[in-house]
C-alpha cells in the first residue's frame, strides 16, 4: 500500500518542506552558519522542498535533479522564488562538463537528502561533489542504513503487505524480486527496487568512503525513528541510543536514518 506522500505530490513537498525547517536546516546549522549569501546545492532535489527553508534564510540556492517531471513540479512549486532569481532548478547531469565549468568551487553547503542510496559508484560520486564546495565547504548526507527494516524502500509498493514487511529486501536478489513479482508489482515499481538494492550502502561503507575520499565526518546524528516517519506513520522521532550507535553492523539493522555532515 503507497504512502500518501508517494501519491500526491503537494503533500509529499510540504513534508519536505517540514522535515528540511525541523531537522535538515538546524542540523546543518550546527557546523556551518546560514545567512543571506549562503550558496547551498541540493543533489536530487525532486520537488524542491527541502531547498525552501535555506530560500526563506536568504541563501542563494541551485537544485539539481534527473527527473524532468520532478524539475518541473518543483518550479511549479517554488514559481515565486524562481520568478524573484532567489533560486535555479535545473535538470542535468552533474557529471556533465558545462555543469561542472558553471559551477565549480561554487557552494558552501551541498546537500543530499534520501538521495546516496540511490546513487551507482558511490565512491567516485562523493569525491566528485568536492569539485563544487568552496574551501571550508560542507555536504550533508541523510540516508536510510541499508540493513535497516525499510532499507530497500519496500514502503513504495502497492500492496500492503509486500509495503509493510520489513527486511526482506535484504535477501538474495532472485529472491527478494520473486516476492515483489508474486506482490503483483508493477515492473517499474520492481526495477526500482532492485536498483536500490545494487547501490545499497551501509554507515561502515558511508565512513569508509568519506575517509577514503579525503573527508572528515564533522557531525552527525543517528536516528531509531526517522523524522520522516512522523508523516509516514505517525511516530515521534527519537534518536539512536548512543551504546547502539557506537556498534559496528548491528547498529545498521537498527538505524533507521542517519544524518551526516562531512567536509
Amino acid at each position: 500500500m503507497a504512502l500518501k506522500q508517494h501519491l500526491d505530490d503537494r503533500v509529499r513537498f510540504d513534508q519536505q518542506v517540514d522535515n528540511s525547517l525541523s531537522y535538515v536546516l538546524p542540523f546543518i546549522e550546527k557546523t556551518k552558519p546560514l545567512n543571506a549569501g549562503t550558496t547551498i546545492f541540493e543533489v536530487g532535489t525532486a520537488e524542491g522542498g527541502v531547498l525552501l527553508p535555506f530560500i526563506n534564510r536568504g541563501c542563494k540556492c541551485v537544485g539539481v535533479d534527473l527527473a524532468p517531471q520532478r524539475i518541473e513540479l518543483a518550479k511549479g512549486f517554488l514559481e515565486k522564488e524562481l520568478a524573484a532569481g532567489k533560486v535555479q532548478l535545473i535538470c542535468q547531469n552533474i557529471y556533465d562538463e558545462d555543469f561542472l565549468n558553471r559551477f565549480k568551487n561554487s557552494f558552501d553547503v551541498i546537500i543530499l537528502k534520501d538521495v546516496i542510496e540511490h546513487v551507482p559508484e558511490q565512491e567516485k560520486f562523493i569525491q566528485y561533489l568536492k569539485n563544487f564546495l568552496k574551501p571550508g565547504g560542507q555536504i550533508f548526507f541523510g540516508f536510510p542504513p541499508w540493513y535497516m527494516p525499510f532499507g530497500g524502500h519496500q514502503q513504495v509498493c502497492r500492496k500492503k503487505w509486500a509495503s509493510v514487511l520489513p527486511y526482506y529486501h535484504i535477501l538474495p536478489g532472485f529472491l527478494y524480486k520473486g516476492i515483489l513479482k508474486m506482490a503483483g508489482e508493477h515492473k517499474v515499481v520492481i526495477e526500482e527496487l532492485m536498483e536500490i538494492k545494487d547501490t545499497q550502502i551501509t554507515i561502515e561503507r558511508f565512513e569508509r568512503i568519506i575517509k577514503r575520499s579525503g573527508l572528515k565526518v564533522l557531525h552527525k546524528q543517528h536516528y531509531l525513528i526517522n523524522p520522516i516517519y512522523k508523516y509516514k506513520f505517525g511516530l515521534k522521532p527519537r534518536n539512536q541510543w548512543a551504546p547502539l550507535s557506537w556498534i559496528p553492523y548491528f547498529r545498521d539493522f537498527v538505524t533507521t536514518c542517519v544524518y551526516y555532515t562531512v567536509g
